[in-house]
């Protein structure tokens, strides 16, 4: 096969550089960047505890040095990855040099952020997230023109790796932000609804980058940037509506080190059930590509609808014109995708691509999400004296997580694959969401700290 038809195609890369991840095409033995990058992580560690030990408790410090081997073996295993913190780190970096005028990383003003050039557009933590919204914008029309045309296909991957920069960025510097504001205000920003839809955002778009280099395609990044630009118009009708974007002191419950560990396992999960179910989602118009009955294609058109009235429905007790002209589009753009099918289908992977791509992505995140309901529980027990209470937002965890433990079971023990592996992701999602978001704004309960 020709080079340019390999370009052509897009369906898979002929090098095996890139479908590994890795640089030298295969993992092997560190090498001497990889030895660089660690010792740059310990003295990061180490400058932290050395000037900012007062401010750690034994736990956040224990968490700190295990950092530093977590990032240098995902960096290894994924070099890309390892771009990405060191850009963003820098960035941030600059930022923080910013506030401070030009100081040490210990002084600062927050007030700068309205003055400083670089602050104002580019690296406050609401300018770079801001930007990232727009970024995965963009991608996700990239993505979609990239049925059509390789190179918006390109563009889209780029696009959404300055999306995930920005939003790595602006996450680091709202960090920092935090404790300029006040002593007892900073804390790692994944808190409240703001924050950790910033954090789905970036996991989500993080593991598909992941999958499209490792299975060399990027027909599903229209499909996985759809849920991805569904959580941005969330988020930045949250930010402007409610201000959410202002950083608050964190209630008493959750001043805990439990925190840093149980929010991020939950949202790995959160956002790799997500990109499971829109990989479902493809495999159900692959299948369907060349049908031409659109009775087969009725169930997939409403669950679909069902997936855009969500957010209508958990965006506000009343139906806004907002979340209207929302389910609107979006019920038009899954009727579109469903009417063009068919060149949609033939830029797809296989089916049992497709299939093992939605395998994968809920193998992963149900053991994340295993391990934060068990730190969860164990939270609970520090917090309230009790693992388990059976409040709404542990009740319905527990619901997800049996949803997905059937799901594997099923695989694993009867060979479920293909179409009905498919639509129950897509169910899952629904049921996730609502974990998510429904039990915020229809229950009160324990967990009842990022109300709509």
């Amino acid at each position: 096969m020709s080079d340019s038809t390999l370009s052509m195609n897009d369906a898979r890369w002929d090098d095996p550089m890139l479908v590994s991840g890795d640089s030298r095409g295969y993992r092997g033995r560190p090498d001497w960047s990889d030895v660089v990058f660690f010792l740059v992580l310990c003295a990061g560690a180490a400058y932290a505890l050395v000037f900012f030990n007062d401010s750690m408790d034994r736990y956040e410090k224990a968490i700190l040095v295990g950092t530093v081997p977590s990032l240098s073996w995902l960096a290894w295993l994924w070099r890309p990855l390892r771009t990405l913190m060191i850009t963003a780190g820098l960035s941030a970096l600059f930022a923080i040099w910013l506030y401070s005028a030009g100081g040490g990383l210990g002084q600062g003003d927050i007030t700068r952020a309205e003055d400083v050039f670089f602050l104002k557009y580019l690296l406050s933590s609401q300018s770079a997230i801001l930007w990232m919204c727009a970024l995965f914008v963009l991608a996700t029309v990239a993505y979609w023109a990239g049925i059509f045309s390789p190179t918006a296909a390109w563009m889209g991957t780029g696009l959404t790796w300055a999306a995930v920069y920005a939003g790595t960025t602006g996450m680091l510097v709202r960090w920092r932000e935090g404790h300029l504001l006040g002593p007892d205000i900073g804390h790692i920003p994944v808190s409240n609804l703001y924050e950790v839809f910033v954090l789905f955002a970036l996991i989500t778009a993080l593991f598909y980058l992941y999958y499209e280099r490792r299975y060399a395609t990027r027909a599903l990044g229209g499909f996985v940037l759809l849920v991805i630009t569904s959580a941005v118009v969330f988020l930045l009708w949250y930010s402007f509506t409610r201000e959410a974007f202002q950083i608050q002191p964190l209630v008493p419950a959750l001043k805990s080190w439990w925190m840093k560990l149980h929010v991020p396992a939950n949202f790995i999960g959160y956002g790799t059930f997500s990109l499971a179910a829109m990989v479902g989602f493809a495999y159900l118009v692959k299948e369907h590509g060349e049908t031409r009955s659109w009775a087969k294609l009725t169930p997939l058109f409403l669950l679909g609808a069902v997936l855009c009235a969500e957010p209508m429905m958990f965006g506000s007790r009343e139906l806004s014109p907002t979340w209207m002209l929302y389910f609107g589009i979006g019920a038009i753009l899954v009727g579109t995708i469903l009417a063009f099918r068919g060149p949609i289908s033939r830029r797809l992977p296989s089916l049992e691509i497709l299939d093992d791509i939605m395998y994968r992505a809920i193998a992963v995140g149900f053991a994340f999400f295993t391990v934060a309901t068990i730190l969860g529980a164990l939270w609970a027990a520090d917090a309230w004296g009790t693992y388990w209470q059976w409040d709404p937002k542990e009740t319905w965890a527990l619901i997800v997580w049996l949803n997905y433990a059937a799901w594997l079971h099923m695989r694993l023990m009867k060979g479920l694959r293909g179409t009905m592996a498919a639509y129950w992701a897509l169910v899952g999602l629904l049921v996730t969401s609502f974990a998510f978001l429904g039990v915020n704004m229809f229950l009160s309960g324990l967990h009842s700290y990022g109300e709509l």
